[in-house]
């Protein structure tokens, strides 16, 4: 087998996606950079916020989406590096068994973001899907009855990818629903969203609409990244129970999770 890879990697060179150190799809200084436990972000994402004055949906992340790591996001969505995505799902499947006590509830639903149809086709599928699997699979670990739930369908707009935040609110306004055939299933039902990337959280509020009007109560989100807040930007106030002096309520520490 040694030989056959090695053998393999002269015809297919394989780097790190993250740095790109030969020989390894994916190594171990870029793994540990998702390997700290799952933080809150949702103060990163201005169109988290909503009109009725709920308040932005708790979401919880791994990284930022800076550096190697977005290096290896966008290799994997859009340079066919389908190999991450068992690493990438594993990364969150650890996270998840210490998330689940304090969401305080289950059994849950996890509920990957769609993809446009156009994406689907070329990366081979929804690659969400994987991630939600890997994070229900966690928190089942972690005592949480759970399951991966991929009831989402988009059915117009185009990729979010270069939109500004209105341009990516516009592009999902109306477009991310339940089909008929999955509402029974979700009616009164605590759901987990989860999602690749945070970025402005149009998609994860459309993905909450969604749910909510199919009858489900959204409990928060994850994502395997969050892009940094803008400079300047203004933090978002904390909500009750949160940490004052904590910059990143929520942060996992030592299995726990605060907040």
């Amino acid at each position: 087998m040694t030989f056959l890879r090695e053998l393999l990697g002269l015809l297919v060179p394989v780097e790190c996606a993250g740095c790109g150190l030969d020989d390894v799809a994916w190594c171990p200084s870029c793994a540990h950079r998702l390997a700290g436990g799952l933080w809150r972000c949702e103060d990163r994402a201005p169109r988290l916020d909503r009109l009725d004055g709920s308040g932005p949906l708790p979401v919880w992340t791994l990284a930022d989406c800076t550096g190697h790591v977005r290096r290896a996001v966008i290799a994997w969505k859009d340079r066919g590096r389908l190999d991450l995505t068992r690493p990438f799902a594993a990364a969150l499947a650890r996270a998840g068994g210490a998330l689940g006590a304090d969401l305080g509830a289950g059994p849950l639903l996890v509920v990957p973001c769609p993809s446009t149809a156009a994406a689907r086709r070329r990366r081979g599928g929804n690659l969400v899907d994987a991630l939600a699997t890997g994070l229900a699979d966690g928190l089942v670990t972690g005592g949480v009855p759970a399951a991966a739930a991929p009831v989402l369908a988009r059915t117009r707009g185009h990729d979010q990818v270069g939109l500004g935040a209105r341009e990516r609110s516009r592009n999902l306004a109306g477009h991310v629903r339940v089909p008929a055939r999955h509402v029974a299933r979700l009616t009164g039902r605590p759901v987990l969203v989860v999602d690749d990337v945070l970025t402005t959280g149009a998609t994860v509020a459309a993905c909450r609409s969604a749910l909510e009007r199919a009858g489900a109560h959204v409990v928060g989100a994850v994502t395997l990244a969050s892009t940094p807040r803008p400079h300047g930007a203004p933090r978002l106030p904390p909500r009750p129970g949160d940490s004052q002096g904590d910059p990143w309520p929520g942060r996992v520490v030592r299995g726990r999770v605060r907040g």
